[in-house]
């Protein structure tokens, strides 16, 4: 005898694995086409990356100087002639320009970066020990100048027509400010005057981070600010705020729940200029606060003409700008349906 409960429609016993088959079809449908856009962009990066390490080989032998020198200890050195030309041959420095360029793209397609005329160590491993301290730092004052932005964009529209004056100013005058006199002027002030806070980053505990990000992340939460607050403007008076407010939505619940994911949809495809933007800040920020870094490594290296360590550093820098860009691009598309849909 069967129950109710044992009474199925034909096709019943079927009816769930083509449903879940159907769903799986359509996010298949909809995820092809960011794995082409990702295959894109990675054809994009290595095209990049030859381009840069190409250019960075060509100026740099256009740049006054003798890069012997740093092979025998610097500008200044004693060497004889026969000292100077038997560094070249041992360096392949005597050979045609173009030869020396086919053999730098040969090693780099094999992962070697050369070694350093002034350390005499691998290129990559004085990368290796010197990328982790920049990368930290990058990422930190990317996540201060998302805090600050959103807190600024979020305060200056719903703060009526003044705050929306002052919050464009304190944004334009954020994005002007130098690193080098903003470094300075927060050492002045708060290590000096203050001394709340250590002068350079070599001090113990996490208390010798808070400068040097909030110096590289001040400049950036200016340029994502304006961003943000004219999407978010746009976004309040947009038909879903308006219909959130209908439903009885307080002002608060539509900024916070409505308004704000859009304001940072823009600034999530800039977040691959601005890791850029950090990494080359961070030249200027390492060297004033006396911190380790590959920006402060590239200044050194470029002082003394090392030209294997200031090639790695470039396509290092390069390769990472190139992975965060395309990184950013894909969260920006699966943020979006919008992009997607495109």
């Amino acid at each position: 005898m069967t129950t109710p409960t044992d009474i199925r429609p034909p096709g019943a016993e079927t009816m769930a694995p083509t449903t879940a088959s159907a769903s799986r079809t359509v996010r298949r449908r909809e995820l092809a086409p960011i794995a082409r856009l990702a295959l894109q962009r990675l054809l994009g990066a290595a095209v990049v990356l030859w381009a840069v390490a190409t250019l960075a080989f060509f100026a740099l032998r256009l740049v006054p100087g003798d890069p012997v020198d740093a092979l025998l200890g610097g500008p200044g050195n004693n060497a004889t002639e026969a000292m100077r030309q038997q560094a070249r041959e041992a360096n392949g420095l005597d050979r045609p320009l173009a030869v020396q360029y086919a053999a730098y793209l040969g090693r780099l397609l094999t992962g070697d970066l050369g070694e350093s005329y002034q350390l005499r160590e691998p290129v990559a491993k004085i990368l290796g020990d010197q990328v982790g301290s920049t990368l930290l730092l990058a990422v930190l004052a990317l996540a201060a100048a998302w805090v600050l932005a959103l807190a600024l964009a979020l305060w200056s529209a719903r703060g009526g027509r003044i705050a929306t004056t002052v919050g464009n100013l304190l944004e334009v005058v954020s994005a002007a400010v130098p690193h080098f006199w903003l470094g300075s002027l927060l050492i002045l002030v708060f290590s000096v005057q203050l001394q709340w806070l250590p002068a350079t980053s070599g001090a113990p505990g996490p208390e010798g981070l808070i400068l040097p990000v909030l110096t590289l992340a001040i400049p950036l939460a200016g340029f994502l600010g304006q961003v943000m607050r004219e999407s978010m403007l746009t976004a309040m008076q947009s038909p879903f705020a308006l219909s959130a407010r209908a439903r009885g939505e307080a002002e608060t619940q539509v900024s916070l729940r409505h308004a704000l994911r859009h304001a940072a949809l823009p600034a999530i495809g800039l977040s691959g200029w601005a890791v850029g933007s950090l990494i080359s800040g961070a030249v200027v920020v390492e060297t004033v606060f006396a911190r380790p870094g590959i920006g402060r490594t590239l200044l050194q290296s470029v002082l003394v003409r090392d030209v294997p360590l200031v090639l790695g550093v470039v396509v290092l820098v390069a390769a990472i700008y190139v992975v965060v860009t395309v990184l950013s691009d894909l969260a920006d598309r699966l943020a979006d349906p919008r992009l997607r849909a495109a």
